[in-house]
């Protein structure tokens, strides 16, 4: 069984999160999203007190409580969309922004509509404390329901991209090339589209071709999906065929035997280096060495993998090799996928600019 989070899960990270000291511990995504919601509640409370300290002068205590708390509701909806339409959309001078990979627009815009949400119940919360009205306690009641369940949501979809232990954060439509075929840009939607477990995405090419920030780009856009997801080097993974799995283990949501999608990165370096490291009867040999081998070899074999490589090319062949391997284990050729990028070469964008990680 492939794992997944629980409530139970979800309420031990909440007490972490809520009890821990970040000054020692470090800050999690968990804690960053609470961090960052309390922000948008000030955002909303603040700025409307302040408005209704200027109007009170002038009209009613209620009426300024109240003028103050829409007036800065409709400025967070009009920064709110020009914020989702404006960088996101007309990114480049003289039109729409390209993607290689489209962005998750529904999900972006939901992230959207969370924060307007916690905006609009810091105004109306502060209208309610200056000066109480019937309409400010409605408007908070109904703001307040409506905030469970993106918060569930959220915190939840924070937990899937945390376990993983991605080295960067970096979503699909971050990764933009002005070359790649069409047909590659099919093969990872097949491979992110895919609703059967033993799926294999090959990806080969030299250093900085973009091997690592397509793999983890994929992989996150799975985790925002709720799917369990492990990032590992190809040395950690070979000290892992030896573990046994321990799902008491304190910290540790699933092994990567009980994850849906592993990621392997640095098997090989690519060029410069010429030698692969490690070839695919090397990586059998690990996978084979423990008396686990049995439960390994299942594991690779029923998880989607994606593999990143070095080089390939016409004489060398790594793919088919690679793809051999996996077939010993009991893979099928239809569930094998290989990309090469080495002609790409794509940038992945700095950090600050394009289409960030949920809030």
């Amino acid at each position: 069984m492939k794992k997944t989070i629980t409530r139970g899960n979800m309420f031990r990270q909440l007490k972490a999160d809520l009890g821990g000291k970040d000054s020692y511990r470090g800050v999690t995504l968990t804690y960053t999203w609470l961090a960052n919601q309390f922000g948008h509640f000030s955002l909303g409370f603040i700025p409307a007190f302040i408005t209704y300290l200027l109007l009170k002068p002038h009209m009613e205590e209620t009426r300024a409580a109240l003028n103050a708390a829409w007036i800065i509701s409709a400025i967070w909806l009009v920064f709110e969309t020009i914020n989702f339409l404006g960088p996101l959309t007309f990114g480049k001078k003289g039109g729409m922004k390209s993607y290689v990979f489209q962005p998750a627009w529904g999900n972006v815009a939901f992230d959207t509509i969370t924060d307007l949400l916690f905006f609009w119940l810091g105004a109306f919360f502060c209208s309610l404390l200056c000066a109480p009205t019937l309409l400010a306690e409605e408007i908070v009641m109904i703001t307040g329901l409506l905030i469970l369940y993106p918060s569930y949501y959220w915190y939840l979809t924070k937990m899937y991209l945390q376990t993983p232990g991605y080295p960067f954060q970096f979503r699909l439509s971050q990764w933009n090339t002005e070359q790649i075929d069409s047909s590659d840009i099919e093969l990872v939607r097949r491979f992110l589209d895919n609703n059967s477990m033993g799926m294999h995405l090959f990806l080969f090419g030299p250093k900085s071709s973009g091997k690592t920030s397509l793999s983890v780009a994929i992989a996150t856009e799975l985790s925002i999906r709720h799917y369990s997801a492990v990032y590992t080097s190809a040395m950690k993974l070979y000290c892992m065929f030896f573990e046994q799995d321990d799902d008491t283990n304190a910290g540790v949501l699933w092994t990567w035997r009980k994850a849906s999608i592993l990621v392997i990165d640095d098997i090989n370096p690519g060029d410069p280096i010429k030698e692969d490291l490690i070839t695919p009867d090397r990586f059998l040999s690990f996978v084979d060495g423990s008396s686990s081998h049995d439960i390994n070899r299942t594991a690779l074999k029923d998880t989607n993998v994606i593999w990143v490589l070095g080089n390939d090319d016409e004489d060398r062949k790594l793919s088919a090799k690679w793809q051999e391997m996996l077939y010993s284990i009991g893979v099928e050729k239809e569930k094998m996928l290989s990309l090469n990028l080495q002609r790409f070469a794509p940038k992945p964008a700095k950090a600050g600019y394009g289409l960030q990680l949920q809030s």
